[in-house]
């Protein structure tokens, strides 16, 4: 399984490596970074754990058996694979403020590690995407390629970027999520979880399109005519208007990015030439398909950042073919994407 589908473009050149990822969870470290203070006082206790072989809503699972509770009563900001070790927090509703003993909670076996890092009192449930971003730290093994021209690509990435595509997580395990999609919009029933899984991935081929587009057109970093801009950091959006010379430095410092659209009913805010690019990329059959699909559901026009900028990106050579990543990465995007931007690394261990 490789890092990326081979259908999306590089905006940087063409493969510069080949490496094997995930050798072991050790080699695949992701460290949630908190979106806020925990206040200290409340209901709910708030618990920062670090897990390895076990996917967040299992140790979710485990937090309820451990604390007496049902599932609904425990909140997580995000959602952590199995093979990979996870830091992240987890809240516990637990009205009469009495907590177990948190070493019953611990768990140290071969393929499985729960401990708690930290745990403190907070006045609300943890709710999903109540983080600043994620910091990873990535080993990658066998590493095949040019050592010179790797350490180039790092540079030019941690420089401008990389297009801000949709990691494969969010097409299922077998990659089938656009089909079954395409099924449910033609009237196959669905549970009303796995909807919101169909719906995501739906939206997010039809924006993987349209950036691919940008990429092949290399302006996924430009301003086109009709460009509609977004606030970094946020999902304020505003345009389209004249291209300036504000806009230009507010381009180059990353404090705006190009957009392009999550698709819903209602007009599409680009216009001109962003516009023509957009609708041409999803003029297809299937597109228009996963188009009136995602109308129907009532999902509404939204727009996501073209590009994105890993922070903080550093690398060692640990050994002669293995390469040390760190880096960090806003909420909802994917690391996945930026170590495609360097070649073929394919994923050993089942992520889930």
């Amino acid at each position: 399984m490789s890092t990326q589908e081979p259908v999306l473009p590089r905006a940087h050149g063409p493969a510069v490596l080949s490496a094997n990822m995930r050798t072991a969870p050790e080699d695949f470290l992701v460290e949630e970074l908190p979106g806020f203070e925990p206040s200290g006082s409340g209901e709910h206790l708030l618990l920062t754990i670090e897990k390895r072989g076990m996917n967040t809503a299992f140790a979710a699972r485990r937090i309820a058996e451990w604390a007496g509770v049902g599932e609904v009563a425990i909140g997580y900001a995000g959602l952590k694979d199995r093979n990979a070790v996870t830091r992240q927090r987890f809240s516990v509703h637990l009205p009469k403020r009495v907590a177990p003993d948190l070493a019953a909670l611990q768990t140290s076996a071969d393929n499985e590690h729960l401990r708690v890092l930290e745990h403190t009192w907070h006045a609300r449930k943890l709710p999903r995407g109540a983080l600043a971003g994620n910091r990873f730290v990535l080993v990658l093994r066998e590493v095949a390629g040019e050592r010179e021209a790797i350490e180039s690509r790092l540079q030019a990435i941690a420089a401008r970027g990389v297009p801000n595509y949709f990691g494969e997580q969010r097409f299922g395990r077998d990659g089938d999520n656009v089909a079954n999609a395409m099924a449910m919009f033609a009237g196959r029933r669905v549970r009303r979880e796995q909807r919101t899984l169909l719906l995501s991935a739906a939206r997010s081929e039809l924006f993987n399109r349209v950036l691919a587009s940008r990429v092949q057109a290399a302006s996924w970093d430009q301003a086109l005519n009709g460009e509609v801009w977004l606030l970094d950091g946020s999902r304020s959006v505003f345009g389209p208007e004249p291209f300036s010379d504000e806009l230009a430095q507010r381009l180059v410092a990353f404090d705006i990015h190009p957009s392009g659209p999550l698709w819903g009913k209602g007009e599409l805010r680009s216009q001109d030439e962003a516009a023509s690019l957009e609708l041409a990329a999803l003029s297809g059959e299937d597109a228009t398909a996963l188009r009136a699909g995602l109308e129907a559901e009532g999902l509404k026009q939204e727009r996501r950042a073209l590009r994105l900028k890993p922070t903080e990106l550093a690398w060692d050579w640990l050994d002669g073919d293995v390469l040390q990543l760190a880096f960090s990465l806003p909420p909802g995007t994917y690391a996945t994407v930026v170590l495609a931007e360097l070649g073929d690394v394919r994923a050993l261990g089942r992520s889930g």
